[in-house]
Parts: structure tokens; C-alpha cells; sequence
């Protein structure tokens, strides 16, 4: 049976980095004043923080519709009878409804795996997927690994300011007036627990110890030599490599590596943002 490998931006790769893996990648749309934008074809990293820096207001949307229809039409064409599709989590995002309604529509098989969050984990699993596949492993072989993998997967996000998230509309200015008042820091995660959506774990006075209580939270789940932390930030290097530095001490055994944080989750975090995430590998 054929089958085509489907993921989305929210990896922070673009399309032309997962071709080469034989992996098609669907781009998030961003969205400044009056223009929308691919996320990672006609906005890259770059562009998406100077314009966070002059103060614009960006917004995110799930990829085309009309695009996830082409490509799927596509995909039917070429033979495909099954799709294998890891995107942005159900919490954040209405991809994963659309894709399955739209292959319903095609008639086609569709396997939809909701990771409960996006980004590093997003992309693990999409490639692992794929090399199983690959490797003749059963559709339940494969299913217990990725439950594994997402059961393991925590997301925590210390936003520098809450300018961000007042403009994203993911805290409300009453909550952001008390919290900046009283310098208020939430830690914030995101994972299965909390069905894939942000919720609020602590709340600290200042970011310096917003992000130290993130190096206990971790410590709680035990790394080990299994677990990929990654640590990623918003324009942030110096506080994220000082989180590494530390992380590298408290977790010796652990694999941990520093990333820029993907456009779709950096545009509602806000610059200065560090964001934590770790899930044990296979």
C-alpha cells in the first residue's frame, strides 16, 4: 500500500527540508495587518522576529484549506491509499479536522495523530513514522511507539512580557494587568494532560526563577539517556544558553540541544520567550 507523510510547519522546518526526507510539509499561515503569509516559504525566522520587534501584530492560522484539498487530490492521483499525517496539535489548531474531513471527502484513508502540543516532538515522530513504515513494522507496533513517545512529552513556556499573549488573546488583559502589576510570571505547558491546550502550572515573581522552576519540573519526570530536552527560545540565545549550561549539570545523561522557537508558537509567546521541551526517544 502506498503511503504519503504529511506534517506542517509548526516543526519550524520548511517544505524543501522534509522533501529531501520524502516527507511533504504543509505551511502554517501567518497573518500581519492585511497579509498572510506561509510560515517558513515567505516568512522565515528572521523576518517573523523583526516584525515582532516593531511592535506588529501577528496572528496564525491553520495552512490553506484550499492547499491541504490540492495536495491531497494530488496524493490520490499518484496512488496513495493511505495518509499518515503528524500536524500542529488539536488543542491549538483546527488541522487535524480539516485534513480528516477533507480526505473523507476524497475518500481516502487518513491516519491523524494528534501529539498534544507541535515542534520538536511534531517532527520526531513524523520521521520515526515514516522510518517504521519503512521497516515493515504493524500499524499497532507503530501506534504503541508514538503512544509512548506523546505520553512522555512535556511542553513548559516562560513568556518574558505578556505582550504577546494580551495581543493573541491567550490571557486576558485583566489577568495581564495583575500579573504585570505584582511582576507576575506564569510558567506555562501545554502537553496531554492539558488536552493540548496552554494551561497555566505556576506563577513566579521574576523570569530568572520562572525558568529555574522549570529545571525542577523536569527533574520530577527522572531524565535519563533516553530523553531529548530541547530548549528553545524567541530571540533569547544568551538566557538559553545559560539554561543549557545548567540543564547540562543538573541532567548529565540526557541529550539536549538549543533551537529557535518556531514561528507559529513564537508569534503568540512574544519575544524573549524560553521554551521547554523534553519526551523520552526510542
Amino acid at each position: 500500500m502506498k503511503v504519503a507523510f504529511i506534517t506542517d510547519s509548526g516543526t519550524g522546518k520548511s517544505i524543501h527540508e522534509y522533501q529531501k526526507e520524502g516527507i511533504i510539509s504543509l505551511p502554517l499561515q501567518i497573518t500581519i495587518e492585511d497579509k498572510t503569509y506561509q510560515d517558513m516559504e515567505n516568512l522565515n525566522r528572521n523576518d517573523c522576529i523583526r516584525l515582532m520587534k516593531e511592535g506588529k501584530v501577528l496572528t496564525t492560522s491553520q495552512p490553506s484549506p484550499g492547499l491541504i484539498e490540492e495536495c491531497f487530490e494530488s496524493l490520490k492521483e499518484q496512488g496513495v491509499k493511505l495518509i499518515v499525517a503528524v500536524p500542529i496539535c488539536n488543542g491549538l489548531s483546527g488541522t487535524i479536522s480539516t485534513m480528516t474531513a477533507i480526505a473523507n471527502s476524497l475518500d481516502m484513508k487518513i491516519i491523524c495523530i494528534d501529539t498534544y502540543v507541535t515542534a520538536v516532538v511534531q517532527d520526531y515522530l513524523i520521521t520515526q513514522i515514516k522510518k517504521w513504515y519503512e521497516e515493515g513494522k504493524s500499524h499497532l507496533e507503530i501506534q504503541i511507539k508514538v503512544d509512548e513517545i506523546i505520553n512522555s512529552t512535556n511542553t513548559l513556556i516562560v513568556p518574558e512580557t505578556l505582550d504577546q499573549l494580551i495581543r493573541g488573546g491567550r490571557i486576558t488583559p485583566l489577568a495581564a494587568r495583575l500579573g504585570k502589576l505584582l511582576k507576575i510570571i506564569p510558567v506555562l505547558q501545554i502537553n496531554k494532560k492539558t488536552s493540548g491546550k496552554v494551561d497555566t502550572l505556576l506563577k513566579v515573581r521574576t523570569f530568572r526563577k520562572a525558568l529555574s522552576s522549570t529545571i525542577d519540573e523536569i527533574a520530577k519526570d527522572n531524565p535519563n539517556e533516553k530523553t531529548l530536552i530541547t530548549i528553545a527560545h524567541v530571540a533569547n540565545v544568551d538566557e538559553a544558553m545559560n539554561m543549557y549550561h545548567q540543564m547540562s549539570q543538573r541532567f548529565p545523561t540526557a541529550k539536549i540541544q538549543v533551537i529557535e522557537l518556531p514561528n507559529a508558537i513564537a508569534v503568540h509567546t512574544g519575544l524573549g520567550c524560553i521554551a521547554i521541551q523534553y519526551f523520552q526517544t526510542l
